[in-house]
């Protein structure tokens, strides 16, 4: 008797639902045997046997409805009453209840209570043990049914069944006789294996001893008393229990041994049954940069076709196969694999052989197409070949071919059983360790001459089930997902002409022979779930490969092939290949090669029904242009004529705001009802790549602006949240690519920017319709944040040309959606209020300033760290501008500006210091500018010297504790700052020496050189010599700065090499600056320091001199000529000091830096000398 999986109703593990209620008919049925069965007495004699028998049979043949519908606990009991009735000496009525416990709990989709379940299993397991072999089948499916989703409460039981001498090892092991049993008893081992949410998993010794049987079974050849079903059915059950281990987070493939072992035999199975494909591997498989051995033995004949008088005369007589019991979900998976067994004959042998060839050819259209894909190939919209076969046509028809057919289909069930187990594995590994099998499963180009090794490439192009091709597509995507920076390595731009084959160009061919091998696939499927796999798959490629560093083509055939599929009859086709278009326009954007195929006219590649994206017409209000200049300006940067300068912008406008044609509502079952778009997710994906083009290639975009601004109106005036999200995320972008146009260090020329008149009128047209709408929906705070991050994104030239009451709308919606109650919105109001206090324009208004100093005040003291991170960048970017007014001619700012609320504001900042690392670099940051900003009128007032002293030991804190380096950086930074405000005590103020203190301490030991180096410029920044204290601290921080210039160069890190002639720099002129401050009594305690390291000293200034200042510290020194004349300073000042009597040290420094000079003029006038005139 053909046994049948309890675990193949429900996918992925899942528990089985909840009973629905059953008719009057089937409730009065079971509850009439079930009142039989209770009032039946325990007797052994045969007249009683024959009742209960009758009883049975009639409880299993009653008519009950797949969803179940009575109560689990009345299903319960009558299970238990009936094993009571049955003593384990009956192997008959053993046999018979095992039957009818499998078959209730099938039919009805019962898990069985923890209280009934203990007798159930006691009973089941004691029958195992007592009754005779014949037996042990049925009473085995009992016992899977039982356990199925029980797992966790069947701990006590198993060391009977999983223990060294345990009934499943013993009846699960290679040795038993019966095939059929032994594959129950392994459905058994996975269902114990299955693991439900919120239950406890098995044991790990007992995880363990399952693996090492499952494992065992995959790795077993056939044996002769084994029929294929039967060995396809072991296969299948060895293959979900390990994935079920995998799947219930406990079970790590931490072993190189057990991981191999597994691949091993996990890509042995992915081929199973495969027609034309019979493959040998290695026990194990080890991580290696090329293909392991995959030897392929000798094809299987096929059996031959059954011939055209067989077939005529099996139209008239068909074979009726006995059906057996199922349970639910494998009948209809068998009915829906149908097709893909009637059509296996026939269309593997043309999968095989399309795939023979690695050459390409023309199709008409002008689009490459694979050699040998014939018919099917020329139309991708072609229906399924295997669908239209009928059965009449078909060999399932005859007794022999029905079971050929019967026999692929399981044998499809094993490769998909397979990709699955293999897909849980990927995801219970690490990335790095997966990507050392990367030759494994996925293709490399072969060798002339040589075959191509077999991987997952080869079921998606040859297996001639469209399920498991789709399977095999979702592993390949899962392989690639996140494969960015291994990928990076890859590198073919220069013809490879070594006698070894590089890593990186071993890599790059495995991408070329990946894009080669899934447009093979795209051109010759017709199935469309199948077919949107393969466009996924494509655009995981995509995304992650490194196009910048391959030949130009493979994304110019990527583009021509998926064209055609943006007018595919399937919604899902359509909306996967444009996510490939946003994934082509997003991969190192920009690219110069994508930048070609954004011009290509509208019609190339497209089917005829895509000269049906007529241009949108603007409105009239977007019409009225002012006479003159200013509409001569608007029109630059728009399409004109019926030039195209993007064909791909135009498409995704269309689909946006343009009903949707005839040839493509079929089958759009995402589309609301009566509706005359595209369904939604069409739609969104086509924002989704406005979005991508505006970030990546703005030129492209900027000749759409206005008609996309009026997209944007429309996405915003529709109900859907989703279509109005990615509205306003398309107005961030285009927002940032216009700001990005204007920065100083943009690379488009001033002629081609879009006219700042343009913009005014684009922000124009958004303030007067979406925005102020989003700002108020506080239905849809999502969007209320959204747009509080486009309105941040107004170009601030364009902000200052807006009409003034515009600019007043932006800044009260701003400074009013501060006081929401949603963290989102507030912390997207509290970076937009960072970004408009740098406006040019209204950093001078001092009321502005003021208001949002006390809105983001306020948001400092939120529960949220989004909202306190976002207030403290605001905060630092507020102080920013205090900084920046200091420098105006002006002082009515300084003056203006509340005394109180920057109390508050120290108080902030000191508060958010102690917070989390995201609020705290930005709060130093804060804290640098407000002390540098303070006046002597505030710091003479007795209020803020508390607060003062209070803010400078918060950096100072932060300078010396092992904080992130952006924090301590920051600190650095910030001290530097202190440093610069002349109004401040420092050099006698008591926290000067712990200042100084700090900054040494760094700039001797600190780990991060940037760090270091931005330590180095804060003690280079006092001007005069009483700031650095007395004479003990001016040669502490003098003999620390020696010091760190002698460790310059000591690092375990070798990434911080680069910054070695920076922090050097730095040094150097810290020296320098305390040279040219150093006093007399300062001079014998330098002359000790040079007499010691005088010529590392001298030779690291030397190196200084020729190459000038390198890093980010826009105070250096940037030439040789300014570091020479820091020398000519600190000589001068030398020669100036009075030296005391009898002293030498002056001479020395004298000599010292006179001996730099003389001999870094010596080199400069030997350059000087191999120029020319002209060139001096």
């Amino acid at each position: 008797m053909a046994a049948v999986q309890v675990a193949a109703s429900l996918s992925c593990g899942q528990p089985r639902e909840a009973p629905r209620e059953l008719s009057p008919e089937q409730d009065d049925g079971f509850r009439r045997l079930s009142a039989r069965l209770r009032a039946l007495q325990p007797d052994d004699s045969a007249v009683s046997r024959m009742e209960i028998h009758l009883l049975f049979d009639q409880l299993i043949s009653e008519n009950y409805s797949e969803d179940g519908g009575l109560a689990p606990e009345d299903v319960s009991a009558l299970l238990v009453r009936a094993c009571q009735l049955v003593p384990l000496n009956q192997n008959h009525l053993v046999s018979k209840v095992s039957q009818l416990i499998h078959h209730l709990l099938n039919r009805l989709q019962v898990v069985v209570d923890e209280q009934n379940l203990d007798f159930l299993l006691t009973y089941t397991i004691s029958a195992i043990q007592q009754c005779s072999s014949w037996t042990h089948m049925e009473i085995l499916q009992a016992l899977a049914a039982l356990v199925y989703c029980n797992g966790s409460k069947c701990q006590k039981y198993l060391p009977d069944l999983l223990g060294k001498s345990g009934l499943l090892m013993k009846l699960s092991d290679l040795s038993h006789s019966d095939p059929e049993v032994r594959r129950a008893a392994v459905h058994c081992m996975a269902n114990l294996c299955l693991s439900v949410p919120g239950q406890p998993c098995l044991e790990e010794s007992y995880q363990d001893v399952c693996f090492q049987a499952f494992l065992t079974i995959l790795q077993s050849p056939r044996s002769s008393d084994t029929d294929d079903i039967t060995f396809c059915m072991l296969l299948q059950n060895a293959l979900k229990g390990i994935q079920s281990l995998l799947n219930g987070g406990k079970m790590r493939l931490t072993q190189t041994e057990h991981l191999g072992a597994l691949l091993a035999v996990l890509k042995k199975a992915m081929f199973h049954g495969l027609p034309g494909l019979n493959i040998e591997m290695p026990a194990v498989l080890y991580p290696a940069p090329l293909p392991q051995y995959d030897g392929r033995s000798p094809a299987k004949p096929q059996q031959p076709e059954p011939s055209a008088a067989r077939l005529s005369a099996n139209k008239k007589k068909k074979h009726k196969v006995k059906p057996k019991k199922t349970q639910q979900g494998e009948k209809e998976e068998e009915e829906e694999s149908r097709g893909e067994m009637e059509a296996a004959p026939g269309l593997s042998a043309g999968r095989i052989n399309m795939c023979g060839e690695n050459t390409w050819c023309s199709s008409p259209s002008g689009q490459s197409l694979p050699a040998g894909a014939g018919r099917e190939a020329s139309s991708p919209f072609a229906s399924s070949s295997w669908k239209g076969v009928s059965s009449s046509e078909s060999d399932y028809s005859d007794a022999e071919g029905g079971m050929q057919g019967k026999v692929r289909w399981y044998q499809a069930k094993v490769r998909q059983g397979a990709l699955a187990c293999f897909l849980s594995t990927i995801k219970s590994i690490e990335k790095k360790v997966l990507y050392g099998y990367w030759s494994a499963f996925v293709p490399d180009t072969p060798e002339l001459g040589s075959p191509q090794s077999v991987s997952l490439m080869t079921l998606t192009l040859k297996d001639p089930s469209p399920k498991t091709r789709a399977c095999a597509l979702q592993v390949l995507s899962a392989i690639l997902e996140g494969s960015k920076q291994f990928l990076s390595v890859a590198e073919d731009t220069s013809d490879h002409k070594r006698a070894f084959t590089p890593f990186s160009v071993t890599i790059a061919s495995s991408i070329r022979e990946l894009h080669r091998c899934l447009l093979l696939a795209l051109v010759a499927e017709s199935s469309s779930q199948t077919l949107t796999q393969i466009i996924k798959c494509l655009a995981n490629l995509v995304s992650n490969a490194p196009y910048n560093r391959l030949k130009l083509s493979l994304l110019t055939k990527v583009w021509n092939h998926i064209k055609p599929y943006i007018r595919h009859k399937d919604v899902n086709v359509r909306v996967s290949s444009l996510t490939l278009l946003g994934a082509i326009v997003s991969t190192h954007a920009p690219l110069p090669e994508v930048q070609l195929l954004l011009q290509q006219p509208c019609s190339s590649g497209l089917s005829s029904s895509s000269s049906a994206t007529p241009h949108l017409s603007t409105p009239d209000s977007w019409k009225k242009v002012p006479p003159g200049p200013f509409l001569e300006d608007a029109s630059v940067g728009t399409p004109k004529g019926s030039s195209e300068p993007c064909w791909l912008i135009r498409l995704c406008i269309s689909t946006v705001v343009l009903p949707r044609e005839d040839s493509c509502s079929g089958s759009d079952g995402g589309s609301a009802l009566g509706s005359t778009y595209e369904p939604s997710p069409m739609r969104l994906e086509a924002l989704q790549v406005l979005a991508n083009l505006a970030r990546g290639y703005f030129s492209m975009a900027q000749q759409y602006l206005m008609e996309l601004g009026e997209v944007i109106c429309k996405c915003m005036a529709e109900a859907n949240s989703s279509i109005q999200l990615h509205g306003m995320k398309l107005l961030e972008e285009l927002g940032t690519g216009l700001i990005q146009q204007y920065k100083p260090d943009s690379s488009t020329a001033p002629n081609q920017r879009v006219p700042v008149c343009l913009v005014v009128m684009f922000w124009t047209a958004m303030l007067n319709g979406p925005l102020p709408r989003a700002l108020q929906s506080s239905e849809h705070p999502t969007l209320q944040a959204s747009a509080c991050d486009a309105l941040s994104s107004i170009l601030p030239e364009a902000f200052s040309s807006l009409p003034n009451d515009k600019q007043i709308l932006c800044i009260t919606m701003l400074l009013g959606l501060n006081d929401s109650k949603n963290h989102l919105v507030k912390a997207a109001t509290s970076r937009a209020l960072g970004v408009y206090v740098l406006f040019p324009c209204l950093k001078q208004d001092v009321i502005f300033v003021a208001d949002t100093a006390n809105a983001i005040l306020m948001s400092l003291q939120d529960k949220s760290l989004n909202v306190r991170t976002k207030a403290a960048w605001s905060l630092g970017n507020l102080t920013d501008t205090l900084i920046a007014n200091m420098d105006m001619p002006d002082p009515s700012f300084q003056d203006e500006f509340s005394g109180l609320l920057l109390l508050k504001m120290l108080q902030s900042a000191i508060q958010a210091s102690t917070d989390k690392d995201k609020v705290k670099s930005n709060a130093v940051r804060a804290l640098g500018n407000l002390l540098h900003f303070l006046q002597p009128s505030h710091i003479e007032r007795p209020r803020f010297a508390e607060i003062i002293e209070e803010a400078i030991q918060a950096l100072i804190s932060t300078v010396v504790n092992e904080a992130a380096m952006k924090v301590r950086w920051n600190a650095c930074y910030a001290m530097g700052n202190v440093f610069k405000n002349p109004a401040l005590p420092l050099g006698t103020a008591p926290w000067t020496s712990h200042a100084y203190k700090a900054l040494t301490s760094v700039v001797m030991s600190c780990k991060n050189f940037k760090v270091r180096i931005r330590s180095a410029a804060a003690l280079s920044v006092p001007g005069r010599r009483a700031q650095y204290g007395s004479l003990e601290q001016f040669i502490q921080i003098w003999n620390a700065l020696v010091t760190a210039l002698q460790k310059s160069e000591d690092t375990a890190d070798f990434l911080e090499f680069k910054y070695c002639a920076s922090l050097q720099t730095h040094i150097c002129q810290a020296l320098l600056h305390l040279l040219s401050l150093a006093s007399a009594s300062d001079l014998p305690c330098i002359q000790e320091t040079l007499k010691l390291n005088g010529d590392m000293i001298r030779s690291y200034i030397l190196q200084f001199l020729k190459s000038g200042a390198e890093g980010d510290d826009p105070g250096a020194a940037h030439t040789p000529q300014e570091g020479a004349q820091m020398v000519r300073v600190a000589l001068q000042h030398m020669c100036g000091v009075q030296a005391l009597a009898g002293d030498t040290a002056k001479g020395v420094i004298v000599a010292f830096l006179d001996a730099i000079m003389t001999a870094h003029c010596d080199f400069s006038g030997g350059q000087e000398a191999l120029l020319g005139p002209a060139d001096q």
